[in-house]
């Protein structure tokens, strides 16, 4: 909740001094729902997995998302249908994530705490995707990262209720909690997901969705680096298969869609 209130009231005061167009009226409530739709449940849930997992592995569960955008894109009216080798590609990359949670000693991990770790960084890459599939279907008159500081106040006020909820809460001020926040709210909110929001709007699904291993391979070596997070061959193993399934699938999707662009200049010609 600081933390996102924090970059959030930043980057709105900065698009306010500027005079740059805020949302209002339905565009208002559509941006902060989006806010917590992405914000709030996706990297609400990542954190709190990461309460039961390694950053590294949790980063490795999240690699899947490209699944779930064309999963849920597929779903949606008008969306890009799912073909045969896509649905294969899917399944080779659901084959690297049940690697991943099969239950090994020399982890530290059971097979439950795995598994609650991997279904509650689903519901936030869930979320995640949902959210970022809606806000390229709506039309929004504001600068990407104007949008983005109204998403993360958002999130940061849905966040103080749940906040509150939570068991035996209390907050620990020093150095390095401050530092903690302080960090995640320039690197990780007004510069990442600022960088994020503009991305969204300009690059194609394909592109933008790459992202997740980028972060895969930055949190496990400085999880393995900083604090001996166990990353060994069979983690590897699956990480590869993981990226040749996306590979599968990102391939598939990108001769479908070259296919009914052909098809539609086609048809435009006749």
């Amino acid at each position: 909740a600081i933390r996102f209130l924090l970059s959030g009231s930043i980057l709105t005061a900065i698009a306010l001094a500027r005079g740059a167009h805020l949302p209002r009226g339905r565009e208002l409530w559509q941006t902060g729902l989006l806010g917590f739709i992405i914000l709030g449940v996706g990297n609400g849930s990542l954190a709190w997995a990461e309460l039961n997992i390694p950053s590294g592995l949790a980063s490795l569960f999240v690699t899947i998302s490209p699944f779930w955008l064309v999963g849920i894109e597929a779903l949606i009216p008008g969306g890009a249908k799912l073909h045969g080798p896509t649905i294969w590609g899917m399944l080779v990359g659901f084959a690297g994530t049940a690697l991943l949670v099969m239950p090994d000693p020399r982890s530290g991990f059971s097979a439950r705490t795995l598994l609650v770790g991997f279904a509650i960084c689903q519901l936030g890459v869930t979320s995640w995707c949902l959210g970022s599939i809606l806000q390229r279907r709506i039309t929004m008159r504001a600068h990407p990262v104007v949008t983005g500081g109204v998403q993360q106040l958002a999130a940061g006020l849905g966040f103080i209720p749940i906040a509150m909820l939570v068991p035996n809460h209390h907050v620990i001020w020093n150095a390095r909690g401050i530092s903690a926040i302080l960090y995640l709210a320039t690197f990780g909110s007004i510069v990442g997901y600022s960088a994020y929001v503009y991305a969204l709007g300009k690059l194609p699904v394909s592109i933008f969705s790459i992202y997740p291993y980028v972060n895969a391979v930055v949190a496990v070596t400085l999880g393995w680096l900083f604090f001996r997070e166990a990353f060994g061959l069979r983690e590897m193993f699956a990480m590869l298969i993981i990226f040749a399934g996306v590979a599968i699938v990102k391939w598939q999707s990108g001769k479908a869609h070259r296919a009914e662009t052909l098809q539609s200049q086609i048809a435009n010609v006749d």
